[in-house]
């Protein structure tokens, strides 16, 4: 059952080989409100380690023809007025606490299992100057609890096994893809409240050498059942993945995906080869929308997701590889997505759910 918490696997996974040329983030996406006048809007943190054998008392820039090696601090938001900032520090001035539970701190920034901080700040003169840092100008200050509550644990490709052999390129472990975030986020010297019970908050990670192309993720707890009309008070949905590499090996157009509907587990894992998980994915840009259509089937089960998000609401996220490359230069993002998802069990429809706050993503790499 994939709704096990397992925080071994939020721990640093950059040693070894992955210590000289490896990257680990922990990310955080949610929703909070105008202190003043109520309004919606969708931010994302994320604390993103690169190549820690390389380190020194400065960040290192690949975009500079240099090995990357940093703490990047990425915080943003989605929608009118939104963007993405970078904050970086050399690994000498990174205190990373590499056991169980995990840690990650530099400065005015924090994070670990329960809670973040921390500052941002880009001014124009400083994003026009310094190209490398990959974004744009703003500021953002937070101070939030985290309470993760639905975990997807992918099981043994994820193991601590696998996990020593870094036999993936890229791994997954979503500690908390129901999460419930409460605090304060002050978005360019407007202040947002995060509530726990409309944050629709997300935290997972992501580890490894490289990244995978195509690149895809969907997920939401903000769950409404068409069937019934009533809100889903203990339900969410994960899919993520693209095109998984075994050490040289493409396993092409593969998606790992959970759906925690009301408490029951609905998992489509193709490397739990024994439910025979099939799936087809298509996903396109038009020049207003980022649209995804998701159909997976198991011996039992069918999932059927159909997401739309206006590109005005969404940024084109930026990072650089650990082999210093940037071949990601149209990854679209966002937190606004909008669409159905329909769930199947022996051929007869469990629900049929509106999905809102649906964060997303889709990109493929530049052709080499």
């Amino acid at each position: 059952m994939f709704n096990k918490h397992e925080i071994a696997r939020n721990a640093c996974q950059l040693f070894g080989g992955q210590a000289k040329c490896g990257y680990d983030w922990w990310w955080h996406s949610f929703t909070g409100r105008h202190a003043e006048t109520g309004e919606e809007k969708a931010f994302f943190i994320e604390f993103f380690v690169c190549n820690p054998a390389a380190g020194g008392d400065k960040p290192r820039f690949g975009q500079l023809g240099d090995t990357p090696s940093y703490l990047m601090v990425k915080a943003g938001s989605w929608g009118e007025n939104g963007g993405q900032l970078h904050r970086f520090f050399g690994w000498n001035q990174v205190d990373l606490g590499w056991g169980v539970p995990y840690h990650a701190a530099a400065e005015d920034c924090y994070v670990d299992e329960t809670q973040t901080r921390g500052r941002v700040s880009i001014t124009p003169e400083e994003a026009q100057a310094h190209p490398e840092w990959m974004c744009g100008d703003g500021t953002m200050e937070w101070n939030l609890k985290i309470d993760k509550k639905v975990a997807f644990n992918v099981g043994y490709g994820a193991g601590k096994l696998f996990r020593t052999m870094q036999l993936f390129e890229m791994f997954w472990h979503a500690e908390g893809m129901k999460t419930q975030y409460a605090g304060e986020v002050t978005w360019n010297g407007q202040k947002y409240i995060v509530s726990p019970e409309n944050s629709y908050g997300y935290a997972d990670k992501n580890w490894g050498k490289d990244f995978t192309s195509p690149w895809v993720w969907l997920s939401s707890n903000n769950l409404t059942s068409k069937v019934t009309g009533k809100k889903l008070q203990d339900s969410v949905f994960d899919i993520g993945g693209g095109c998984p590499k075994v050490g040289p090996v493409a396993l092409k157009r593969k998606l790992l995906s959970a759906y925690w509907h009301e408490g029951k587990a609905y998992e489509f894992n193709f490397s739990k080869f024994w439910t025979f998980t099939r799936t087809k994915f298509d996903c396109r840009e038009t020049d207003t929308q980022i649209i995804w259509h998701v159909e997976q089937k198991t011996w039992r089960n069918r999932m059927v997701t159909d997401i739309t998000c206006e590109k005005k609401d969404m940024l084109l996220v930026n990072y650089e590889a650990p082999n210093g490359k940037k071949l990601h230069n149209r990854l679209w993002n966002g937190g606004n997505g909008r669409g159905t998802v329909k769930l199947y069990r022996d051929g007869k429809l469990v629900d049929e759910v509106i999905a809102e706050n649906v964060g997303c993503e889709y990109g493929e790499y530049d052709q080499v």
